[in-house]
């Protein structure tokens, strides 16, 4: 990325926070109105300084003026006072906003995902996507409060620093701008150069956090296949990356502090001498030159806060860039269609000349139709890569057929609500999935009104119930990532789940894999129980769980290339008689 696409980056993501503010921009004007009025109190004191160092140089020579440097004091320590207060109220504000910018990310990037195609996550990993929604986002929310609130008081102090000398004496005004604008100009540069480093940093850290994830997810297959040195040289790859651009963006922006305090110390110099001449010359007084030391801090002051403030903006700026690039992605095709009552559904289900690739031109489902009865028994089967989960995919919308069509009960899925398809579908997949909740709330999950009664006759059928009567809390014992329970346990929920969901339409994708035969058999019974009169769609790779199957569907490299119940296809002596005969060869 070049420099001026960089500074672009920076400029365009930074007019999108503070759009992104929304009514959160009253604050950000109430802050900036506090800000203004805390530094004129700030910049009166030295005015008022002056004032009380001139009484006491004139009372050195006479009558000290008591009272009336006493009531000096008074005013000054109320003014600081004042100013104070302001501050306080104003660095509420903006922490105030910076937080509720970061809630909305957040709330925003969590609504995001649910909108866009399941596509996405085929090429993008999941620590990068948990990197946006929480990295990148708090980022953007502490930038707002380090570097626009610290911006917002810094420049308003340099201004009103700026001011109130040119109003005290011009010629030393003079002295003390022309460093501090030859430093601004510089760091302005080193911000230009560094926004890509901070671009690469955030990239980088995405990266970091997919391979984590990864690494963590599956490391028990690290361990037994001895796969640590592999996984080790990656994470130094990446580790370098972020390492390099991590300390490029940092060592960059870091100069902008002591390069600003160094021009602020060459400004009190320039003051110094200018100021000395000035006073020989009878043309100021020493209250003058006490009150430009002041004005000097506070005008230097600024610049070091600016460059830290700068910082945060960069940061920010990258940070920003990834979240809006998350939330401009392309999102599915919003449903507008009529209401559909899923509980009357009887279960046909048609597929209609279906073509269908993930990757546009790589067609994997090649003019794919079948007409299923109500009630009837489907079962996929065929080779890994033959197209079997895909079929689910595409029964369940969670992708959309590249032409056809899909029916169910004669009406077009694409004339019914993604959400009014899943309510037509109970679902157990090979991969199980818990959340962290008691197993009451794993098994009823999102189904409303459930019994204690139909629960319980839901984990009898799959043999749940003894083992959850064994926990500590029964039902309403919690189930986290540290819980001991095992990966047929585990399936056995899920299955108990889609008995508890009850719809009318069954989708089984090898959904005993995990599970010893003796509890097969029982769940099995379970699940036949479960399909009588509902339209199942079964994927297996046991042939002998699909026997008694109404059709049987023979997949290879997406086409259905042999079709019929168990004993026409074993007849037929095809490729489902090779498959099946070689799952029981002696």
């Amino acid at each position: 990325m070049s420099d001026g696409k960089s500074g672009s980056a920076f400029g365009t993501t930074w007019k999108r926070i503070i759009v992104y503010l929304g009514k959160g921009r009253r604050i950000l004007w109430a802050s900036l109105i506090l800000s203004f009025m805390s530094t004129i109190l700030t910049l009166i004191g030295p005015g008022k300084l002056t004032e009380i160092t001139d009484k006491i140089s004139e009372g050195l020579g006479g009558a000290m003026d008591i009272d009336g440097i006493a009531g000096l004091v008074i005013v000054l320590v109320a003014i600081y006072t004042a100013g104070l207060v302001l501050s306080v109220i104003e660095n509420y504000m903006v922490a105030t906003l910076s937080q509720r910018t970061a809630g909305r990310l957040r709330e925003d990037l969590s609504s995001k995902i649910n909108r866009i195609p399941l596509s996405y996550f085929d090429s993008t990993s999941t620590g990068d996507t948990l990197s946006r929604v929480t990295n990148d986002a708090d980022r953007v929310g502490e930038s707002t409060d380090e570097g626009l609130g610290t911006f917002i008081s810094e420049i308003t102090l340099l201004i009103g620093a700026l001011v109130m000398m040119v109003y005290t004496n011009i010629t030393m005004a003079m002295a003390a701008i022309l460093p501090t604008v030859a430093g601004m100009l510089m760091m302005l540069l080193i911000m230009r150069k560094s926004q890509k480093y901070f671009q690469n940093q955030q990239r980088n850290l995405g990266d970091m956090n997919g391979l984590v994830e990864e690494t963590y997810s599956g490391h028990t297959v690290i361990k037994a296949y001895n796969a640590e040195g592999r996984f080790g040289k990656r994470f130094v790859t990446v580790n370098e990356d972020l390492c390099r651009s991590a300390f490029a963006s940092q060592f960059l922006s870091g100069m902008m502090m002591p390069l600003m305090s160094f021009i602020g110390n060459f400004g009190y110099v320039m003051v110094c001498i200018v100021g000395a001449l000035l006073a020989l010359d009878g043309q100021i007084s020493i209250g003058v030159i006490v009150a430009f030391m002041i004005y000097v801090r506070l005008f230097t002051q600024p610049l070091s806060g600016m460059a830290q403030a700068f910082t945060s903006m960069q940061t920010a700026a990258a940070a920003g860039e990834r979240v809006f690039e998350f939330l401009d992605l392309p999102e599915m095709v919003k449903d507008e269609t009529e209401p559909f009552d899923s509980s009357k559904v009887k279960g046909e289900v048609e597929f209609r000349d279906v073509h269908f690739g993930y990757v546009p031109g790589k067609e994997i489902i090649h003019g794919f139709s079948l007409k299923v009865k109500p009630g009837q028994k489907v079962a996929i089967v065929g080779p890994t890569g033959a197209g079997k989960t895909t079929m689910v995919n595409l029964l369940m919308r969670f992708y959309e057929v590249n032409s056809g069509d899909i029916l169910i009960d004669g009406r077009s899925i694409k004339d019914m609500s993604r959400e009014e398809v899943h309510d037509c579908f109970s679902m157990v997949l090979q991969d199980t999935w818990l959340f962290a909740g008691t197993v009451r709330e794993n098994v009823v999950y999102s189904k409303e009104g459930v019994t204690d009664e139909e629960l319980t006759d839901a984990c009898e059928a799959v043999g749940l119930h003894h083992y959850v009567e064994t926990l500590p809390d029964k039902y309403d014992t919690v189930l986290d990532d540290v819980s001991s329970i095992s990966v047929g346990q585990r399936q056995q929920i899920t299955i108990a789940r889609a008995i508890v969901q009850n719809a009318p339409l069954l989708i089984l994708d090898e959904a005993t894999s995990s599970i010893d035969t003796r509890t097969e058999r029982k769940i099995q019974e379970a699940m036949d129980r479960m399909m009588e009169n509902r339209t199942s769609f079964v994927i297996a790779h046991r042939l002998s769980t699909i026997r008694n199957a109404d059709v049987i569907l023979m997949m290879k490299d997406g086409n259905v290339i042999e079709q019929g119940s168990h004993e026409e296809l074993m007849r037929a002596g095809g490729a489902y008689c090779e498959l099946y005969n070689s799952q029981f060869d002696n």
